[in-house]
C-alpha cells in the first residue's frame, strides 16, 4: 500500500469523539471492554512501575521488604514490648503483621492510584488509551508488593507454628476483595479530581495516616467497642472498610486469638456485603472518571 493510499483511508475513517462516547448507560462496560483490549499497555505499565520504584537502587526489590520489617519492628517493640500490648495479645508481632500487610495495600493503591494520571502527563498528552489503565496500572504494582508482604506473613505463621487453618482462612478472599474494590474505587476517583486539585495527593495522605490509626491493627477491635459502646458510632467504625478487611485478615492469619481478642460475630457477612457495596462503589467512581477525563489533557 503506498502512502497516498494510506492518507485516503484515513480520510475516508468516519470521525468518532474520544471524550463522550463512554457515557451513557453503557458506558462502564465499554470502558472494561476497551481496558481489555489495551491490557498488553497494561502489563507494560505495572512493569514499568515496580521496575522504576527501584531504579539505580543497589538493592533493588530488597526495600519491598525492609520497610515492612522495620515498621513491624518498630510497632512490636514500642507498642507490643513498651506500651505491653503483647501481654495481652500472644503472638502480637503476627496480629500487628496482618492488619499492617492488608492496610499497607489499600494505601498503596489509594495513594498510587491518585498521582497516577498527573504522573503519566507526557504520555496521556501525546497517545490515546483508555485513562483508567493509569490507575489500574498502580492496583497491579500494589499487588506485587502484597504478595512479597504476605509471603512474609505466612512464613512467620509457619515459624511461630501458628498457620492459618480452615474454616478460618475463609475470611482471607472477602477481606482481600474489599481491599481492592475500595482501593480501586477511590485510586479512580482520586485520580481523576487531582487532576484538577493537586493538593488531593497530600489530603490523601493525611486520610491514610488517619485510616491507619481508625482500624485495630495496632490495638484489639473490643478495645473500640468497650470504648465507643454498643450503637451507632461502632457501627460507623466497624464498617469502615479497612477495618473489616483488617479484621478479616487478623481472623484469617492469627490463630492466637480463640478467646482471647473479639471479633464482630457477623464479621463474614459485613465483608460481603461490603464487597458488594466496593463493586458499585467502582462503577460510580468509573462514570465519574468518564465525565472528568475529556480536560486532562487541557490541564495536565
Amino acid at each position: 500500500m503506498t502512502v497516498s493510499q494510506r492518507y485516503a483511508r484515513l480520510r475516508d475513517l468516519p470521525l468518532e469523539s474520544v471524550a463522550g462516547r463512554r457515557r451513557g448507560v453503557f458506558g462502564g462496560w465499554k470502558s472494561l471492554v476497551e481496558i481489555f483490549r489495551h491490557r498488553e499497555m497494561l502489563g507494560l505499565l505495572v512493569r514499568r512501575d515496580i521496575k522504576a520504584r527501584y531504579k539505580d537502587s543497589a538493592l533493588g526489590f530488597v526495600w519491598t521488604l525492609i520497610r515492612p520489617l522495620t515498621q513491624l519492628a518498630i510497632f512490636w517493640l514500642v507498642i507490643g514490648q513498651f506500651l505491653g500490648a503483647e501481654r495481652g495479645i500472644p503472638d502480637f508481632a503476627i496480629y500487628v503483621f496482618a492488619g499492617l500487610t492488608a492496610y499497607g495495600l489499600f494505601s498503596e493503591i489509594v495513594s498510587s492510584g491518585t498521582a497516577s494520571v498527573v504522573g503519566n502527563a507526557g504520555l496521556i498528552k501525546k497517545v490515546y488509551l483508555p485513562r483508567e489503565v493509569f490507575p489500574i496500572a498502580s492496583v497491579g504494582s500494589a499487588l506485587f508488593n502484597f504478595s512479597i508482604q504476605f509471603a512474609i506473613l505466612v512464613l512467620a505463621t509457619i515459624v511461630l507454628g501458628v498457620f492459618p487453618t480452615f474454616p478460618d482462612i475463609l475470611y482471607l478472599l472477602p477481606s482481600l476483595a474489599v481491599l481492592l474494590l475500595f482501593g480501586t474505587a477511590l485510586g479512580i476517583l482520586m485520580s481523576a479530581v487531582n487532576v484538577y486539585l493537586r493538593d488531593m495527593q497530600y489530603l490523601i495522605e493525611v486520610v491514610l495516616l488517619i485510616a491507619l490509626w481508625a482500624s485495630p491493627i495496632l490495638y484489639a477491635w473490643e478495645m473500640a467497642r468497650d470504648f465507643l459502646g454498643e450503637g451507632l458510632l461502632l457501627e460507623i467504625y466497624t464498617n469502615n472498610p479497612v477495618t473489616l478487611a483488617a479484621l478479616g485478615f487478623q481472623q484469617a492469619m492469627w490463630n492466637s486469638g480463640d478467646g482471647v481478642v473479639d471479633y464482630p460475630a457477623d464479621l463474614l457477612e459485613r465483608l460481603g456485603i461490603a464487597a458488594l457495596v466496593g463493586l458499585v462503589a467502582v462503577i460510580l467512581a468509573q462514570r465519574v472518571f468518564a465525565r472528568l477525563e475529556s480536560n486532562f489533557a487541557q490541564e495536565l
